[in-house]
């Protein structure tokens, strides 16, 4: 397979980027690189191109000139060539792109340099993707990095026809694009879904990964050095921020919180590494601001040998003065007022750095995975504050924080990156089959029905591989979610994705692009009235869950079994229909009348000529009975929660002894659908299993 990634903007070279050199040169052209080592690195791929743009500017580096420069066996960079041999910032490549479009097809009409799959970064470069699409048929992946829906909160003035035209732009890019690759759920359902084009079913959440071999070599000396004069005490704890001087990533206003507080003085130093400043850099009007600020805010009478502003700074200061802080037991801070991911934060981790962090965006998605520091709001100055204060203050707390860092950095491998990408581009080269004239149907819930086991997993991918019917599953995760789901535990990728309780079906049309089935769609509009039942929820005093976790036909609640009871009472009281589901003891989900995964797998089965008779559903949890009573035969896994421990006497179900995707294999074995030989060793005896003998429950409503 061979793979091209096209960047155009900022100073992409490799091995030695200058970091903050424009403003352009930040995180995502470690992404690409990361990215792009991380595939070249596999046996299943042959070679990997990334195409960025040449210009000849010697202050920023001659390699820009250079039009093939090696990276390594089966890595190379190509830059265009245009005209205009200027370097250009991003928004100055809108211009440039017809050439760069040119140049790009020209490259192309060479079949040697001909890639299978076309990565695209930002939608500038989506744009010129799209156009190799028409002319070659070379399907692409879009990773937005930044998307302009947020920016409106923080840009005005001229600033706003700017941002409407890349909100467009990106718009263009999502619909065209075959597949899209991100790195938070922020950006897989909340950002992405603000577009409003029902794109969610191309949408693919992975992980990035981050560079560690730093953190395992990096030492203090080079940071000690780059802030020698600068700081009376260079041993007391260091508050670190690392970030380009851009209005979004709140800079100035954690420069005013350490100016405004001698608690945080009097305990530590502050260090901002606010990208690279000189008579050499390019600066936009924005970057030389936000630096200005920064100075005449640090400049202030008492502050002289407790903050350094370096304007200088070389990859390994980077590394250094992670090392320092970490050294000096001090706390790295993002306060970005929205950050799509955050990659400083997973390299604070990979030094074992405790953080803290706004509380918008990818970060929150960092840390409910790392634990390895706090969130808060960026903008509410006394607690961010009173947050770093803690850390600084209680010892258990940040080791705590540091242990944590050093645990689970290894998530954020761009080797686990690249397996997922590269899967993903192996199938828009080759789709899966389905099943053409199915038999049967199987509806299978996700957490802790099929997940949980890595053994069973495995035996169910390989019974899956010669099914005779069509599987489907049904969860309450969105599809974003319930995709990477399988992914990690390595799960087979349905014939049919039943979603968010049952409310969503996203199908395979005849471009095998996953859409939502607008029929069902339409069912379900039909008499849902979602202000109706806010207001019911909202009556009750019942919590909502999390903006993310809400979609178009599904509210998500936190409540108690009572909770449910209660809301059904309150929507039937005030004559609005609903359907009202508590699963796990804690979450509740209201969804229209004719919604579930019950129904769900009905009109399922009705679009494929099947009846109810011939679909097999199999759960564990309150959210999977209404499919397992609506289904001809049905699995109960040995694992069940207590709350479906009514199901016991229903005579089409079978009660595995088996847990997780073992008891879905025992109970098609019982059916005749799979052998005895494929259920992995089961456990005796048999018994629905509580809550606390489960101790990594994580569920999905």
């Amino acid at each position: 397979m061979n793979i091209l990634h096209l960047a155009l903007g900022g100073c992409l070279t490799a091995p030695h980027v200058k970091y903050g050199l424009t403003e352009d040169t930040g995180g995502h052209i470690a992404y690409v690189l990361g990215a792009a080592r991380a595939q070249a690195a596999r046996d299943d791929v042959t070679s990997v191109t990334i195409v960025t743009r040449a210009f000849d500017d010697p202050t920023l580096g001659a390699d820009h000139a250079r039009l093939v420069q090696a990276v390594g066996p089966d890595l190379t960079i190509r830059r265009l060539q245009t005209d205009n041999r200027a370097y250009l910032a991003k928004e100055a490549l809108a211009a440039e792109l017809p050439a760069l479009t040119r140049a790009f097809l020209a490259l192309l009409a060479d079949p040697a340099l001909r890639p299978d799959v076309i990565h695209a970064h930002f939608a500038d470069a989506a744009a010129m993707a799209y156009a190799a699409k028409a002319r070659f048929g070379i399907p692409f992946i879009y990773t937005p990095h930044s998307l302009g829906i947020d920016k409106r909160l923080h840009l005005a003035g001229d600033a706003g026809p700017l941002l409407c035209g890349r909100i467009a732009q990106e718009g263009a890019a999502m619909q065209a694009a075959d597949a899209i690759v991100v790195s938070s759920r922020d950006e897989a359902e909340r950002q992405v879904c603000a577009y409003g084009l029902q794109v969610d079913g191309k949408v693919h959440r992975i992980w990035p990964g981050v560079a560690s071999a730093s953190a395992v070599t990096a030492t203090p000396d080079a940071a000690l050095r780059l802030l020698a004069g600068l700081l009376d005490d260079p041993g007391k704890p260091m508050i670190l921020a690392i970030a380009r001087p851009v209005l979004r990533k709140n800079l100035q206003n954690l420069a005013r919180i350490y100016a405004d507080s001698p608690a945080l003085q009097t305990r530590a130093n502050l260090v901002i590494l606010a990208g690279q400043h000189g008579p050499d850099v390019v600066e936009e009007a924005e970057t030389a601001a936000v630096w200005t600020d920064l100075q005449a805010i640090l400049q202030a009478p008492g502050l002289a040998g407790r903050v350094a502003l370096p304007a200088r700074h070389t990859p390994a200061d980077v590394a250094a003065l992670y090392a320092l802080a970490q050294r000096t037991r001090g706390v790295f801070v993002n306060l970005a007022l929205h950050e799509p991911f955050g990659l400083t934060l997973l390299e604070a981790a990979s030094h074992g750095l405790p953080v803290v962090a706004g509380d918008r965006g990818g970060p929150v998605d960092i840390l409910s995975q790392t634990g390895h520091g706090v969130t808060v709001d960026p903008t509410e100055g006394a607690a961010v504050a009173a947050t770093v204060l803690h850390l600084l203050d209680d010892p258990a707390a940040w080791t705590r924080h540091a242990e944590a860092a050093r645990r689970t950095i290894g998530t954020f491998d761009w080797s686990v990156w690249a397996d997922h990408v590269t899967a993903i581009c192996s199938d828009l080269i080759q789709p899966a089959s389905g099943v053409s004239h199915p038999v049967w149907l199987l509806g299978c819930d996700i957490d802790h029905t099929l997940t949980g086991s890595a053994a069973a997993t495995a035996a169910f991918a390989r019974w899956h591989a010669r099914r005779g019917g069509m599987f489907a599953v049904a969860t309450g995760r969105s599809i974003v979610e319930a995709r990477r789901i399988l992914r990690d535990w390595r799960l087979p990728q349905p014939d049919v994705f039943v979603t968010a309780v049952g409310t969503e079906i996203h199908r395979r049309d005849a471009q095998d692009a996953w859409v939502l089935d607008a029929d069902y769609a339409a069912l379900l509009d039909a008499d849902w009235t979602p202000d109706a039942v806010r207001d019911c929820i909202a009556s009750t005093g019942i919590a909502l869950q999390p903006g993310i976790e809400q979609r178009r036909w599904k509210f998500g609640c936190f409540g108690t079994a009572a909770d449910a009871d209660r809301l059904r009472q309150t929507l039937g009281t005030a004559g609005v229909q609903a359907r009202v589901i508590g699963s796990h003891g804690r979450l509740i989900d209201v969804l229209p009348v004719a919604g579930g995964k019950g129904q769900a797998l009905r009109h399922l089965a009705r679009s494929v000529g099947l009846r109810m008779t011939d679909v097999i559903a199999a759960g564990d949890s309150g959210n999977d009975v209404d499919m397992l009573l609506a289904c001809g035969r049905g699995i109960v896994v040995g694992n069940a929660l207590p709350e479906i421990a009514m199901l016991r006497d229903v005579p089409h179900l079978y009660h595995a002894t088996a847990n997780h995707a073992a008891g879905v294999l025992e109970g098609l074995a019982a059916f005749g659908l799979a052998s005895e030989d494929a259920i992995p060793a089961r456990r005796s005896p048999a018994r629905l299993a509580p809550v606390q003998d489960r101790p990594h429950l994580r569920v999905a409503s």
